[in-house]
């Protein structure tokens, strides 16, 4: 008789039931920020490195901190001083400089997975939606530049409510614009701080930590984690 002990088979993930609508945070979870800077290969890849860091870093501070002050200005405008910033803090300041890497920002590159994905959550029934900090106009010139405008049913700006994430505000005007309960909708972001929001403020939460980032000691629990939106629709029950 044989002393071998069978493997235990890998637990299934628990899947959400209930959901009828996907919604997506934009950038670093659909869109790459770093493919910007990635553009400029004139600009050492170590210099571009610290940019993208220092820029993203600086564009996320100044949008808690406009919210906290109460002093707002769009996505565009926090993005641009953000970009100031960071090419003064690294010294290679340039007017054109600024300018050709917020004209490449409006046309972020799409993580390679995203299309597929959204195609396959639509013909499974689930609503799917963005909804990001970032303008209108800016929003839209990432959704078409990436070709999927026509994967989304609602593309929804914190621009309208003039708060920006993690402001409860933010989230309640998702729910409005999509007429549904927050337990009804599973939230998509690859921003920890977002994810926890998004959960605290009663949404179920799939994080996708594409960049392996430590959990947060916030409010709110994500009810997956994930490392790329691929792995997605497994967690989804369709909806009846």
């Amino acid at each position: 008789m044989s002393d071998t002990i069978a493997p235990t088979p890998p637990v299934e993930p628990t899947r959400l039931r209930g959901i009828r609508a996907c919604v997506f945070d934009a950038y670093g979870t659909l869109f790459d920020f770093a493919s910007a800077t990635a553009r400029c290969t004139d600009i050492p890849s170590d210099v571009r490195a610290a940019l993208t860091a220092s820029w993203r870093d600086k564009q996320l501070q100044y949008t808690w901190l406009r919210t906290l002050q109460g002093e707002y200005a769009d996505f565009w405008q926090v993005t641009s001083d953000a970009l100031d910033f960071a090419l003064d803090s690294l010294g290679i300041a340039s007017t054109p400089l600024h300018a050709r890497l917020m004209e490449l920002y409006m046309t972020l590159a799409a993580f390679p997975e995203v299309p597929d994905v959204l195609r396959r959550l639509r013909q499974s029934g689930f609503v799917t939606a963005i909804l990001s900090n970032g303008t209108p106009a800016m929003l839209s010139a990432a959704v078409r530049a990436a070709g999927i405008g026509d994967l989304f049913d609602a593309v929804l700006s914190a621009d309208t409510v003039q708060k920006y994430k993690t402001h409860p505000r933010v989230y309640e005007f998702c729910l409005r614009q999509l007429g549904l309960e927050a337990r009804q909708v599973s939230f998509q972001s690859s921003n920890a701080w977002d994810a926890y929001a998004a959960s605290a403020f009663g949404m179920r939460v799939v994080w996708c930590n594409r960049y392996a980032q430590r959990r947060e000691r916030l409010p709110g629990r994500p009810d997956h984690e994930i490392r790329s939106l691929a792995e997605l629709p497994a967690l989804l029950e369709n909806p009846g």
